[in-house]
């Protein structure tokens, strides 16, 4: 059953484990060592019977002994057990008697006449005993020392126990360090306007002061991973040279209560310290995320208390204080409305992913560290990595570098940079996998189906290339390059979509009279599409323009099969999905249909050339020959090149005579 929407009628928060407090767990400590002490206390003071020193010498003459200890003032010895005869039956059978250093050569002489284990400790021995007695206690008094009076001590500065859990773990640069500037920052310039009056403010304060304006107290950044939020924090304190506080999240929590709201108050004193300055909380949504019942599980929740520190910490700015907070998240939607209302994080600046021209701007700034060959096109490349992130594309560049290395190149060729641009987005091409001859065949029909449809559906992304050449989890890719970035998808585009990933599965069926599981990836992408186009973009004349998914955002404790529509509505759905999809697949069809040469060509050069780009498909597609070696042609002329290198050696030059080497013989043959 739903829970009700009302407010008075949500169950209580689960409640979480007792936790011990500071205080409570050094008491728990210092009684712990009490008992260990006690424990040795008891196990060394071993009660024994005083005996006087005639007593003594009539057990030794009577052999009564066992074993005998003999120090300077001190004896001590064990009696038999048949020496308790007619003593009571605790008697103890150890013993001491005082003893005088000039009777120990007359007690010596005594018990070498009986066959009792005697021993004669001298001050070498006595010395060693003693720090052997004395270890235990230098250690009690050490764990004592260091669990209570450094209690005590930290006490006054406000660490209590364990005072370095509470201390920040964040890391302070300067600008010597980071060594980032704006200029090192490309592909989001508004971002990078938007905070540049953040640099102005750190530089010149009272500019602002002038008119009574206050410069925003936190500044949060948002974007998708690898998008640059921490670069761009780090360019801030570069330009301003000023220090930067670098901190993650999840440095604020740990397994003691109370250890999170230390950190924070310790890290703002330091920074209002060695303010002007710049605090930066990387992956704020560890320990900023929505309080309340279903999200961080009641009041005394470790993050709970480390968040409202923050949020104690951000209020008790002063328009003096010039120290500025600078959070990153990529999950805005799950922050608390108090961390993100005015008067704490004040601004919110969107860190995009990068269009075309950022794209070619951040390659420039990566592509300057490595040697660029003159067939190197970064236009190109930019336009052919949609959606990459700056993270992404710096990746492409040193990925290039390593293949270019490998290869023994002086340097990086455009190749090794789409190369590595399908390594980053596919996966590595495995060229060494060896493949069943029906397989290969049913995957060159299922690429020359995609390959025609992107070549002939309107609206469909320009073609890149294709390949049969398994690459990470496919066996085979079809890639595209398109002209411009899109933000908005048309119908008549989500259609053109539809249909070529329909593509690959009508020419296996087409073809191969079967279908393989080969095409799973491209059903699944094919579904999501078209209910994404039902239920969220409303592009069904039946539903309309009404949103029916489901809201990713909903609490926890919250019913996930509860629909907001009927079942009827649920299953027009359903219907209209299955009518998009079909709809898409009878064009897939009747393209395919009609150009079934051009579908049989193409699968025929994949076989023999196993890699196309868009040139050899225009070929083939208008009845032209294709003129380049075939993957035989180019391991015949590796293995020719290989076998007539040895034929081919090296001209020496005319060896001159050793004249210390005997006469008729020859030199060794050596490196020149």
């Amino acid at each position: 059953m739903a829970e009700s929407d009302s407010g008075n009628n949500r169950p209580s928060p689960p409640q979480g484990p007792m936790r011990l407090s500071r205080g409570v767990l050094g008491w728990i400590v210092f009684i712990g060592c009490a008992l260990l002490l006690v424990m040795l206390l008891t196990s060394n003071m071993q009660k024994r019977r005083q005996l006087t020193f005639n007593e003594f010498l009539t057990y030794v003459k009577n052999g009564q002994l066992e074993s005998v200890q003999i120090k300077e003032d001190l004896i001590v010895g064990r009696l038999k057990p048949e020496a308790r005869e007619g003593q009571a039956p605790d008697a103890q059978l150890t013993f001491e008697v005082r003893s005088f250093p000039q009777l120990i050569p007359t007690v010596v002489e005594e018990l070498r006449n009986t066959d009792a284990e005697f021993e004669v400790q001298t001050g070498a021995n006595l010395f060693v005993q003693l720090l052997v007695n004395l270890l235990p206690w230098v250690l009690i008094f050490a764990v004592i020392w260091f669990f209570i009076f450094r209690q005590i001590r930290s006490a006054s500065t406000g660490a209590g126990m364990l005072g370095h859990f509470g201390r920040s773990r964040h890391r302070i640069s300067s600008k010597e360090h980071t060594n980032v500037t704006f200029a090192d920052v490309a592909g989001i310039d508004e971002a990078r306007e938007e905070v540049n009056e953040l640099v102005e403010f750190l530089k010149n304060p009272k500019k602002f002061h002038r008119l009574g304006g206050r410069i925003p107290r936190g500044v949060l950044l948002v974007g998708e991973p690898g998008c640059g939020k921490t670069l761009l924090a780090k360019a801030i304190a570069g330009e301003a040279d000023v220090p930067f506080f670098s901190i993650s999240g999840s440095d604020f929590v740990e397994m003691f209560v109370g250890v999170g709201a230390s950190r924070v108050r310790d890290l703002f004193k330091q920074a209002k310290e060695h303010s002007p300055c710049i605090i930066f909380l990387d992956e704020i949504d560890a320990v900023g995320r929505r309080r309340g019942a279903g999200f961080n599980g009641g009041g005394h929740d470790e993050r709970e208390q480390t968040l409202n520190a923050i949020l104690v910490e951000m209020d008790g700015f002063d328009s003096s204080d010039q120290v500025i907070v600078i959070a990153a998240t990529n999950r805005a939607d799950v922050l608390d409305p108090a961390l993100i209302r005015p008067g704490r994080f004040d601004r919110q600046v969107v860190v995009p992913l990068p269009d075309i021209k950022g794209r070619l701007e951040i390659l420039k700034i990566y592509a300057a560290k490595i040697k660029l060959g003159p067939d190197a096109n970064l236009e190109r490349l930019a336009r052919g990595t949609p959606l990459f992130s700056g993270a992404d594309l710096a990746a492409i560049i040193n990925e290039a570098a390593l293949v270019a290395t490998l290869a023994n190149k002086q340097y990086v060729e455009q190749e090794d940079l789409e190369e590595a641009r399908d390594k980053i987005r596919w996966g590595r091409a495995r060229k060494s996998r060896a493949i069943d001859e029906e397989e290969k065949v049913l995957t060159a029909y299922h690429e020359a189906g995609h390959t025609l449809l992107q070549c002939l559906v309107p609206g469909a992304d320009p073609l890149h290339k294709v390949s049969i050449i398994p690459r990470g989890q496919a066996l085979g890719a079809t890639f595209n390059l398109p002209e411009k970035d899109r933000y908005t998808l048309a119908r008549k585009q989500a259609m053109a979509q539809l249909t070529i990933l329909l593509g690959g599965r009508i020419a296996e069926k087409t073809f191969c009279d079967d279908v393989t599981s080969g095409a799973a990836n491209d059903i699944k992408m094919a579904t999501g599409l078209a209910r994404t186009m039902v239920c969220d973009w409303g592009m069904s004349e039946k539903l309309g323009p009404i949103r029916y998914s489901t809201d990713d955002g909903r609490p926890w404790f919250a019913d996930a099969s509860a629909k907001e529509y009927s079942d009827h509505t649920a299953e027009t759905i359903d219907q209209e999905i299955r009518h998009t999809i079909d709809e898409a697949q009878n064009a897939a069809t009747e393209l395919i249909d009609k150009h079934r040469d051009e579908v049989e060509a193409i699968a025929q050069a994949l076989l023999k050339y196993e890699t196309l780009d868009s040139e050899d498909v225009k070929r083939i597609i208008d009845g032209q020959p294709l003129d380049k070696p075939t993957v035989s042609d180019l391991l015949a002329a590796e293995q020719a090149r290989k076998a007539e290198a040895p034929a081919k050696p090296k001209a020496r030059p005319a060896a001159k005579p050793d004249p210390d080497m005997p006469g008729g013989a020859l030199p060794q043959p050596g490196v020149n």
